[in-house]
């Protein structure tokens, strides 16, 4: 039996501890199991709905002071107690099903959406042996889950009988499934790296040091597939400034607009579930996961380092939706398939090419950044060429033109 000190050092411990503990209250093997997995299931559901409360009032308060603003600040200290009272409100606010709805995909299209952030959570590694499922194919199962946000969305615009909510649907088909398309082909490219499709085998492969004080991390080694990764996400998370899904100024907050009450909740708890699940995502590819300084002597700081990590690209995300303006439909389109795509291809080819070259790990390393560098600074001045010749073209068409002598 594990002591408590042996449990705090070792959190991995506590599921065997107690799985003991059942099986001295007279449980059987199977059923101890099962009470064990339920409990595990609850814990994790609980925690991802109950910060959904916290992040929204962390988003609205950063997004305050970047604006110059005070934010939530009358209701409880530091205005904690503002989206207590916004849940109050939403759980009292009457569920209307609009006339001519398709009701059983209208209903269940919140819970899908839900869920699917409840499903990609059980694939993320918190600490050394703290994680829900640890898949030998979680990359593969991330990408799978992933789709069923636009399916979600999608079904609640087609249900809703009303034409905006159409649209909005017909929105998260272009956006999130093309989006969909860099951010595999840039997971692709850290699988080809480090070999394994396991999110803990991903954390082990950047446990390593090069040159001796260079922290083996993707973000070091493959800078450009970080930028592809994160900049899809902002739109697969559907934040500003590719937030064209809810577009208010154009189709009246996009495909909920006919959801009220507790289903439009469920709506609004996805989205900021989803932005801290990326966040976990992208520390875990590419800012090492939950590794650090004496992590195999306690593992408890497993957690402390993946809460760092999660919650820095958490608040660059917020920085980046409060700083940002909308692009247009058109212009996130061609973002996607004019740069991101091609680039997202180059840097798959790049990995694919150096990692097979016979030479030392820290050599490798060392070309796979410098190649992902110089891919990027190419990328750079072909866009800014490009738009350098769309200004001159619009200079030139608003120029005054000489009249004409009859």
């Amino acid at each position: 039996m594990a002591t408590l000190w042996e449990l705090i050092r070792d959190p991995a411990k506590i599921g065997p501890w107690f799985h003991d503990v059942m099986l001295g209250w007279g449980l059987s093997e199977g059923m101890a199991n099962l009470v064990g997995d339920i409990l595990g299931v609850l814990l994790l559901v609980g925690a991802l709905l109950t910060s959904a409360i916290f992040l929204i009032w962390l988003e609205r308060k950063i997004a305050a002071r970047l604006q110059d603003r005070i934010g939530p600040n009358r209701a409880g200290p530091f205005g904690l107690l503002q989206t207590f009272a916004d849940v109050v409100k939403l759980l009292t606010k009457e569920d209307v099903t609009p006339a001519g709805a398709d009701k059983v995909s209208y209903n269940l299209a919140p819970a899908l959406s839900v869920m699917q952030v409840i499903m990609l959570a059980a694939v993320i590694p918190i600490a050394p042996g703290i994680i829900g499922a640890d898949l030998n194919v979680a990359v593969l199962y991330f990408v799978a889950v992933g789709g069923l946000a636009s399916m979600g969305a999608l079904m609640a615009g087609w249900a809703s009988n009303n034409k905006y909510a159409l649209l909005g649907g017909f929105r998260v088909v272009a956006q999130l499934l093309s989006y969909e398309v860099p951010i595999m082909l840039s997971m692709l490219a850290v699988v080809i790296a480090a070999n394994t499709m396991r999110m803990n085998g991903l954390v082990e492969a950047q446990r390593v040091t090069y040159f001796g004080f260079i922290p083996g991390w993707y973000l070091f080694v493959m800078p450009l597939a970080f930028i592809i990764f994160f900049v899809a996400a902002l739109a697969e998370g559907e934040r500003a400034p590719f937030d064209l899904l809810e577009a208010e100024s154009e189709i009246v907050a996009g495909f909920n607009i006919e959801y009220s009450g507790l289903k439009f909740a469920w709506f609004f708890l996805q989205f900021f579930v989803n932005s801290l699940l990326l966040s976990a995502i992208i520390a875990t590819l590419f800012l090492g996961g939950w590794a650090g300084p004496f992590v195999d002597q306690y593992p408890v700081l497993g957690i402390f380092y993946f809460f760092i990590k999660t919650t820095i690209v958490l608040f660059t995300l917020m920085w980046v939706r409060a700083t940002f303006p909308r692009l247009r439909i058109d212009q996130m389109m061609a973002f996607c398939w004019k740069v991101l795509v091609p680039l997202a291809l180059v840097v798959v080819a790049l990995a694919a090419v150096i990692v097979k070259l016979p030479v030392a790990p820290p050599v490798q390393a060392l070309l796979l950044s410098a190649s992902n560098i110089a891919a990027l600074l190419v990328a750079l001045g072909i866009i800014g060429r490009r738009l350098r010749r769309q200004i001159e073209r619009r200079r030139a068409a608003l120029a005054p033109r000489p009249a004409r002598v009859s």
